[in-house]
């Protein structure tokens, strides 16, 4: 079988086992830790160990793979991610590669590449194709799957150029990616359309975030190109309420779609979003966090007619495709 790369290495896509396709460990930006963060809303010690307690209940619910999308833009930081993997060894964390941006590209790419001031071709492909092949920044971890993101602003001219480059890591690589989108303002059409220019192999495609959404035919028509529908922000009920995502899936189910969908919660151990006010997060979304699927999820899709063989090939088996 073929192997995908985690945190502590390869591992055979076949133990893979329960993945739950988009879940964060940190979301903590490194310029923003360290001007506002030590002595403040941030201690390294404690919010390890509190990853490590959160990750191993995750297991003991029978999770085995957490695929993480943190990438620059929202605070990739893979010694931090290496310390947590060390303790929690029954959980295999796949991390990625790209650039998470609704706008601009970041000033380190804006003035080089293509009909900027330095005319060269993309850096961004050389960047990230490294983070696959040798390892991200010194620590030999190697990305498995890419990352970028279109949101509300459509496909501004800085969005193209990183999913472009995206495309074409993908396409050089082989590996599959991962595309943060708005399913109010139907960007995934946008992005769909973009990377099918590029030769994108669409089967590699999750679509996150699209269980925001539940405009099933929208939804059917995404995953007709053959990209994964990813029902990733179960807990988020600002977005959309639990009893309405899984009403969702149900739906897709019934009409053959349970091949085309990978479960998350787009949760993490914190998120540098809410400084210290985090620890209060719970109190005003009691439902976001890594739990709630194994929890409720799974038995109100079960008690309106998904079976365990759909549960599995969404939890299972789309997964180790994605991967494979």
């Amino acid at each position: 079988m073929p192997v995908v790369e985690t945190v502590r290495g390869p591992v055979d896509v076949g133990v893979l086992g329960q993945t739950l396709m988009h879940e964060h460990v940190f979301v903590v930006d490194p310029g923003h830790l360290a001007d506002q963060g030590e002595d403040g809303w941030w201690d390294e010690e404690y919010r390890v160990a509190d990853a490590v307690e959160k990750l191993r209940a995750l297991v003991a619910r029978g999770v085995t793979t957490i695929v993480d999308p943190t990438v620059w833009g929202i605070g990739r930081y893979i010694p931090r991610i290496q310390r947590v993997a060390a303790e929690v060894p029954e959980l295999n964390i796949i991390v990625a590669t790209g650039l998470y941006s609704y706008m601009d590209v970041p000033f380190h790419y804006a003035h080089r590449g293509p009909g900027t001031v330095v005319d060269i071709p993309e850096p961004m492909v050389d960047d990230f194709v490294k983070d696959i092949t040798e390892g991200i920044a010194g620590t030999g971890v190697k990305a498995a799957f890419l990352k970028c993101a279109i949101d509300h602003y459509g496909m501004t001219a800085g969005v193209e150029r990183i999913c472009r480059a995206v495309a074409r890591t993908h396409v050089r690589t082989g590996v599959p990616v991962t595309v943060h989108t708005n399913p109010s303002t139907r960007s995934g059409l946008a992005v769909v359309d973009l990377f099918t220019k590029e030769g994108v192999d669409l089967t590699k495609v999750v679509l996150g975030h699209s269980g925001d959404s539940n405009d099933l035919d929208h939804l059917m028509a995404l995953a007709d190109t053959g990209a994964t529908l990813g029902m990733d922000r179960f807990g988020l009920d600002l977005y959309n309420p639990t009893e309405a995502r899984v009403d969702t899936i149900v739906s897709l189910c019934a009409r053959g779609y349970a091949d085309r969908m990978v479960l998350s919660h787009d949760a993490a151990c914190f998120y540098d979003y809410f400084g210290h006010m985090w620890d209060a997060v719970p109190q005003i979304a009691p439902n976001w966090n890594y739990g709630h699927i194994h929890q409720d999820v799974l038995p109100a899709l079960r008690e309106k007619g998904v079976t365990d063989a759909q549960i599995e090939q969404m939890l299972v088996d789309n997964p180790r495709r994605y991967f494979s």
